[in-house]
């Protein structure tokens, strides 16, 4: 066992008090080439085979990961209390993300303007080398895909839609990994006691090849240990480092919604959020196997 993961083991023997991201709660081979649109045909960047497998995963970058933490808010009119914790996910998923070659760019507590700024930059970048993407917001959020830059709050699709495959052609075909960390409503889970083109010669939609991972399922909150992070980003580094080279990302997301449904339950000196649970939600657009070949 690696020693980071015998770090996380000793985390969870220990109970912490948890809180809550939401605001309700008190407290193929490659062929190199540009891409490009014309006449509304994308060019990609390289070419695979129609019904191949699994991504290519040998190109000279394993691509960029963009992590936008948040702790402390400033919002107009809405009271965001501290995410504690929230340092410890993102130092932990950056070092996880590390470990597969991600080039890991971290924005603490961006402003709306500031994210929508850095977004539109990269969108616009040339990502012709790159194997993926992926982009991590670790934050409150709502109901309705609602999430909270530090000024305000803003709707999910504002970040993915700018990496569609006709507004960011270099990275058609290409698997674009989200992770969001953050409440999607304020219902609580009292959980049951159980016993025991990059394609030739067709055409791709443009929302193709999207992977978004929730810690929570719509409606409901997502737990944080205030001392050792959220349960479901420790669980996503976790299963990313003692299996992350042996099977595909959708596979691993069924591990750590295991890990996190049944390991997991709040602690808390408030009887209605104490012994609660949580469910993680993968919605997945993936046209293939994602698997992180072993460099």
């Amino acid at each position: 066992m690696q020693p980071l993961t015998k770090a996380f083991s000793a985390m969870f023997s220990r109970k912490q008090e948890d809180s809550s991201d939401t605001r309700g709660m008190p407290h193929g081979s490659p062929i190199a080439s540009g891409s490009q649109t014309a006449n509304g045909i994308i060019r990609p960047a390289y070419v695979i085979e129609r019904y191949a497998a699994y991504y290519p995963m040998n190109h000279k970058r394993r691509g960029m990961a963009l992590i936008f933490s948040h702790n402390k808010y400033n919002v107009r009119n809405v009271s965001l209390p501290v995410r504690e914790g929230s340092a410890i996910d993102c130092k932990r998923l950056k070092e996880t993300l590390e470990l597969f070659r991600f080039d890991v760019k971290v924005y603490p507590d961006f402003k709306l303007e500031e994210i929508k700024s850095v977004i539109g930059k990269v969108s616009s970048m040339d990502h012709s080398d790159s194997d993926c993407f992926l982009v991590a917001i670790l934050t409150h959020g709502e109901d309705g895909g609602i999430v909270y830059a530090y000024d305000q709050p803003y709707e999910l699709s504002l970040i993915w839609s700018f990496f569609t495959a006709d507004n960011c052609p270099s990275l058609a075909g290409r698997p674009k990994i989200f992770v969001i960390q953050a409440c999607r409503g304020n219902q609580l889970d009292h959980g049951v006691k159980v016993q025991k083109d990059g394609v030739a010669r067709y055409s791709i939609p443009t929302h193709a090849d999207f992977l978004f991972a929730y810690a929570t399922i719509p409606g409901f909150m997502a737990f944080r240990n205030t001392t050792e992070g959220s349960w479901f980003i420790n669980e996503l580094c976790k299963e990313l480092q003692e299996n992350g080279h042996r099977y595909d990302i959708n596979t691993l997301l069924t591990f750590v919604t295991q890990k996190v449904a049944y390991d997991h339950e709040s602690v808390s000196n408030m009887p209605e959020y104490n012994m609660r649970k949580q469910t993680p939600c993968v919605v997945s657009m993936l046209t293939r196997l994602l698997l992180f070949n072993v460099v």
